[in-house]
């Protein structure tokens, strides 16, 4: 299985230019993707550079085969249209999908700095390699470190709360067929993949990955597939700051893949496209098998 992360600008290139249409040839040139995360996907917030349009629409065009779930953090109205405005996360894939989530994630106040609102979309797939698994993908906040660190924690406790259900799920009494009270997929196996804002360095990383037991004693905990698959030793690939040097004089790694512990001796392959300029981030390739 193949899936690219990849957070957009808004499908908006170093040159100016937003193009849903190559974001998505690009992300094609590099895998025959299964799953395509992508972050920063507007619709309806035309004053932005670049003037999106309805990106959602624009990508469910440019992908026939795929399902997208579009999971908007920010869903607003213009103030003198009545317009809908809304800002957020996509997946698509083109795997057979159970379930669909969409998780508001925290958001205290933090007056120091301009923020808003952040979302995790989990969408479980089935894949005939791997089985039931979530993906999820995610945008945490960039100014505020209370709000980044709070979000991470959140992340955490939602793979924490699937695995409990996973584990101890309804017994097959409950099971009301063709109501919402009917079977659910649950399962242990995640990726967890998005733009965390924040370098492998910081507190929220290292609290994102802290193991955890569920009954019957087994532990648990998700895992960077980068250092999984190369090894500590070898650093990131950055993904940010690498042409565009308005948020920082230095490239970082901040776009990141974490798995559960089932999924790290499946990884094949995990590398970041360092050369492409059609957003302000580098796509993210993983693949497991």
């Amino acid at each position: 299985m193949k899936l690219i992360t990849w957070n957009t600008q808004w499908c908006r290139g170093l040159d100016g230019l937003v193009s849903p249409r190559r974001i998505v040839e690009h992300a094609r040139g590099m895998a025959d993707f299964d799953v395509l995360c992508l972050q920063e996907i507007a619709q309806g917030f035309d004053a932005m550079p670049g003037a999106p349009g309805d990106q959602p629409a624009e990508l469910a065009a440019l992908l026939p085969g795929f399902q997208l779930f579009f999971g908007p953090a920010v869903h607003e109205f213009d103030s003198s249209t009545g317009r809908p405005q809304r800002f957020g996360n996509l997946i698509a894939t083109r795997l057979p999908v159970a379930r669909v989530q969409h998780h508001l994630l925290p958001w205290p106040a933090d007056p120091a700095v301009g923020s808003m609102p952040r979302m995790c979309t989990s969408v479980t797939v089935q894949s005939k390699e791997l089985g039931a698994l979530r993906v999820m993908t995610t945008h945490l906040e960039y100014y505020s470190q209370v709000q980044r660190s709070a979000q991470a924690e959140a992340l955490r406790s939602l793979h924490v709360e699937a695995c409990a259900q996973a584990m101890s799920p309804p017994k097959p009494e409950f099971d009301d067929a063709g109501t919402p009270f009917q079977h659910k997929v649950h399962t242990v196996q995640a990726l967890l993949c998005g733009d965390f804002n924040m370098p492998a360095t910081d507190p929220a990383y290292a609290a994102l990955l802290q193991p955890f037991e569920l009954a019957g004693g087994s532990r648990q905990r998700l895992h960077d597939a980068w250092p999984a698959l190369h090894g500590s030793a070898q650093p990131h690939a950055p993904t940010f700051r690498l042409f565009d040097r308005r948020y920082g004089p230095d490239p970082v790694a901040c776009d990141f893949v974490f798995v559960s512990d089932g999924l790290v001796p499946r990884l094949r392959r995990i590398e970041v496209d360092g050369a492409t300029q059609v957003s302000d981030h580098q796509p993210v390739l993983v693949e497991l098998g």
